[in-house]
């Protein structure tokens, strides 16, 4: 593995076409970094790049009728997980072990619309720009929010969603299955936090599914120890905080929250004072575990019925 990445060479937004939201050469030092910042078991991330590497390496070389592999990576999960960082991270670390790699994001939300049969058409639209993507070497596509793409069929009402949300889904499948078949060098990393609400045809084909938990208590400290380490460089007093002795009391209650609110607590934490706002190297014990009471309780609101 290169122990240097490139900086981005993001082509641009919307480049290579509709429903293509970003198109990039990989590796990025971008995505790099958001491999790195997703704290979880090392054993589940090195699974996870083995299955991204496993796609280029056999796929060629092996007949779909003896290994029926697709090249499809689903990582679902609660919102908050990482789970677009993840993706994002695993397709640099991929090009990190493989060489370069071309990379393109889908926005499933351009793709769909209320006029019958558009749906339909810009889906098999895409898959042809993805053909000419893949038809030029090692590709990844990351789908995120796939249940959008792959509305569950059996779940949807013909009477309450038109019969155009249905084709979009047939198509969807069908240019997986077309694109697979002719590019084996083309790897799709999708991601839901409504797993439930993806067509089952979909989660077939996928070759590994993920469920992206929530951080156990010593990744919680990891996230914590990682947050305050980086604003103890603008703010150093802060990197003592992780050595306080009631530092474990903070940790433990923040188990339960997801990635995201962990990293946003110590900013939220900043907040609970004026004078702490104006100069954060005030920040202390204290003030991390009030805000980590606070979080949590949003959290007991917000189940309780406010959808």
């Amino acid at each position: 593995m290169n122990d240097i990445t490139p900086p981005s060479t993001r082509i641009s937004s919307g480049m290579g076409g509709p429903g293509i939201f970003d198109n990039r050469r990989l590796p990025d030092r971008e995505f790099s970094e958001l491999w790195d910042a997703i704290i979880m078991d090392a054993e589940l991330k090195d699974r996870l790049l083995a299955h991204a590497v496993l796609n280029f390496t056999l796929r060629p070389k092996i007949s779909r009728a003896k290994l029926p592999l697709h090249g499809i990576i689903l990582l679902a999960g609660v919102p908050g997980t990482g789970k677009t960082s993840l993706a994002k991270g695993l397709a640099s670390r991929a090009a990190d072990v493989l060489g370069p790699i071309t990379y393109l994001e889908i926005d499933p939300h351009s793709l769909t619309s209320a006029a019958l049969g558009k749906s339909q058409k810009a889906v098999t639209e895409l898959g042809g720009r993805i053909a000419e993507f893949a038809g030029q070497g090692k590709t990844i596509v990351l789908l995120d929010e796939v249940e959008t793409l792959v509305s569950d069929r059996a779940k949807l009402s013909l009477e309450a969603n038109p019969v155009d949300v249905h084709r979009a889904t047939d198509a969807a499948l069908v240019q997986l299955d077309h694109l697979a078949a002719e590019f084996p060098q083309l790897l799709f990393i999708a991601t839901s936090n409504f797993p439930q609400a993806i067509d089952a045809a979909f989660i077939s084909r996928a070759d590994f599914v993920l469920t992206v938990p929530l951080p156990n208590e010593q990744a919680v400290r990891e996230i914590l120890i990682s947050t305050l380490t980086s604003l103890g460089e603008l703010f150093p007093p802060v990197k003592r905080l992780a050595a306080d002795p009631s530092f474990s009391e903070v940790v433990r209650a923040c188990v339960g929250l997801d990635g995201r609110q962990l990293r946003k607590l110590v900013a939220s934490a900043c907040t609970l004072d004026k004078q702490t706002a104006l100069d954060p190297s005030r920040l202390t014990i204290n003030d991390l575990r009030r805000a980590a009471a606070h979080v949590q309780s949003e959290g007991k609101i917000s189940k309780g019925g406010f959808k």
